[in-house]
Order: structure tokens, then C-alpha cells, then sequence
């Protein structure tokens, strides 16, 4: 028997049967899934120091688990010495096993070392069924050494929904266990 991540397990097991009931689906197709989560970083002083990307693109690879890539410039900004082709940032996309067992260990160990936790906020959807997060520190990650960081930034986690609604994602993503505040 093969490994599954115990968060693809529970989504079987008891997210679709609960969302179904709490939605009236008439087929378990219709029950919104987890497609991919998203992991972007900009790195806007990338711009004087190349070696900035970098970490930042090992930074990502350590906390995924995968190889993240650099993110490039589209376009010219002459106000912030810009060129169009620069690295700029980077990101990682997470599909299949690999995403659920982020999303376990964000849930389980990662979002309980942020100061001052109360929740995340449940504002952070985009009408599509899509929902982002903005973490502040890099550091709440256990996979990263506190020691081998050179300056402490945060990153935009995007989770990518086949929901049709707001109320249908964040039902699905409570489900999995995302601990939004209540209102």
C-alpha cells in the first residue's frame, strides 16, 4: 500500500461528505477540491544585491520541498532602477501530495509559532473561490535555521480552489483545517 497525506485521507474520508451535506450536491464531482497552493516572494531589494533572489529561491525550496524559481521583471520601472528582465522574486507551485503535506505542516506546526495568533482573517478571498494569505516572517517555518537567515521578509501564500464561491472555498479550506477567526 502506498503513502497518502493524511490530509488527502481526511478530505475522502469526511470534507466531502460534510461539504456535500452542508451544500446539497447532487454529485460528489460538484464538491470543491484543492488544486494548488501558490508560495510568491518579492524581493524588491533584488534590484542593488543579485544574491538576494538566491536565498530567497532556497528559502522557498527548504520550506516546500520542491525547487522554487525566480520570478522576472515584466517591465521597465525607472523609479526603482527596473529593467525589464530582472529577477524580482520568487515563487513555487505545489500540486498532488506535495501540497497537502505543506498545507498539514502549515497548519499543524507552522501557523501556531506566528506571535500573537488568533486566527487568520477571512478577507482574503477573491470572489472566485481562491484565497490568499500574507505571512509576515519567514521564520515561523521549522524547516528554516533562524541562524542562516540574512534578513527576516514574508511571502504570499495562495490556495487555488475549484469552488464556485467564497462561502464554498472557505467552508472547504475550514474543513481542511485553516483556523480563520471568528467574527
Amino acid at each position: 500500500m502506498s503513502y497518502v497525506p493524511r490530509l488527502r485521507q481526511e478530505y475522502k474520508d469526511k470534507v466531502i461528505s460534510a461539504l456535500t451535506e452542508e451544500f446539497s450536491y447532487e454529485n460528489v464531482m460538484q464538491v470543491p477540491k484543492l488544486t494548488k497552493i501558490v508560495l510568491s516572494r518579492g524581493v524588491g531589494a533584488a534590484v542593488a544585491d543579485k544574491k538576494l533572489i538566491d536565498h530567497a529561491v532556497d528559502e522557498l525550496t527548504t520550506i516546500t520541498g520542491q525547487k522554487a524559481v525566480s520570478t522576472i521583471s515584466k517591465k521597465d520601472v525607472a523609479s526603482f532602477k527596473l529593467r525589464k528582465g530582472m529577477p524580482i522574486g520568487a515563487k513555487v507551485t505545489l500540486r498532488g501530495d506535495r501540497m497537502y503535506e505543506f498545507l498539514d505542516r502549515l497548519i499543524t506546526a507552522s501557523l501556531p509559532r506566528v506571535r500573537d495568533f488568533n486566527g487568520i482573517k477571512a478577507t482574503g478571498f477573491d470572489g472566485r473561490g481562491n484565497y490568499n494569505l500574507g505571512i509576515t516572517e519567514q521564520i515561523i517555518f521549522p524547516e528554516i535555521n533562524i541562524d542562516k537567515v540574512n534578513k527576516i521578509s514574508g511571502m504570499d501564500i495562495t490556495f487555488v480552489t475549484t469552488a464556485e464561491t467564497d462561502k464554498e472555498a472557505k467552508s472547504l479550506l475550514t474543513e481542511l483545517g485553516l483556523p480563520f477567526k471568528k467574527n
